[in-house]
């Protein structure tokens, strides 16, 4: 049996370490009660899976395992992570990770 093909709407995918995020415990959006993940698809208002306009995923441990922060792949530059730290300016990394607000196609 050959592999199949499933298409997305992804412009690009973004990594999230579940551990990490589950070690800080939140610190993200705007009440400091969300994932980065969870935060970085609300705020930027991307809905979730393939036909969401980006992806943002929660993978398993990364290994790095920074001290109060979330290791963070963006899968156009597997070589430069990010550790992002509780508080970040959701605006400057979605910048930083090439995401776009309202790319979800229920928003276009």
């Amino acid at each position: 049996m050959s592999a199949r093909h499933v298409r997305t709407r992804w412009s690009n995918a973004v990594l999230v370490c579940r551990k990490c995020s589950k070690k800080v415990n939140g610190g993200f959006g705007p009440d400091g009660d969300r994932s980065l993940a969870k935060a970085l698809r609300k705020h930027l208002r991307l809905g979730k899976g393939r036909k969401a306009g980006a992806g943002i995923l929660e993978v398993g441990c990364l290994d790095i395992c920074p001290k109060r922060a979330v290791t963070v792949v963006d899968t156009r530059r597997p070589d430069q992570w990010l550790l992002v730290r509780p508080g970040a300016n959701l605006d400057m990394l979605a910048h930083d990770l090439g995401l776009k607000e309202g790319t979800d196609a229920k928003h276009r």
